[in-house]
């Protein structure tokens, strides 16, 4: 049985991305997945002063050890401007200055969604990029547009067309694992 590990790229109580992942989450039957809801952890913005006078938060070294310790991970990155929030991109940023290649050859299922009906493809693509910078295999991506729309809490992913491409994404991703 594969290990995975979920989270959204987001730490707001209220993530339409952490309610995504939750969901393909609780679709997987035969391997364990451990959901990690960001919200509950701080770190402070990146600087190399304060990395060289501090060193590493132990919750980093945490989060860092249950990455490595996973088959494969499953990541939906919410959208600032086009772009990941700064929440995510500091956690990689911290990450990576822990282990350069944190992520090297691990298989990733990234995701993404938003209010609009963009679905957060511009933040999902620069998070491809930076992903795979550090090792990062990206096998299988989904973007949910129109979230209040095409989500439910209840039932899911609503819209049959989008609920089917999710589920060929989740199933190609399961199969690389």
């Amino acid at each position: 049985m594969s290990h995975l590990v979920a989270f959204a790229g987001s730490n707001s109580t209220q993530s339409i991305n952490f309610k995504l992942v939750k969901h393909t989450a609780s679709r997987i039957k035969d391997h364990e997945v451990r959901l990690l809801d960001m919200s509950q952890i701080t770190l402070p913005v990146f600087s190399e002063d304060l990395e060289r006078e501090e060193g590493y938060a132990p919750i980093l070294k945490e989060l860092l050890d249950k990455i490595k310790q996973a088959n494969g991970l499953i990541i939906s990155v919410n959208e600032h401007n086009r772009n990941p929030s700064a929440f995510f991109k500091n956690l990689i940023d911290w990450l990576s200055r822990v282990d350069k290649e944190f992520l090297n050859g691990t298989k990733i299922l990234l995701m993404s969604s938003s209010r609009g009906r963009g679905g957060a493809l511009g933040s999902q693509e620069v998070a491809n990029k930076l992903l795979s910078r550090f090792g990062g295999e990206i096998v299988a991506t989904f973007s949910l547009p129109s979230f209040n729309h095409t989500f439910s809490e209840m039932e899911g992913i609503t819209d049959l067309e989008l609920k089917e491409v999710h589920d060929t994404a989740l199933q190609s991703f399961l199969s690389k694992i």
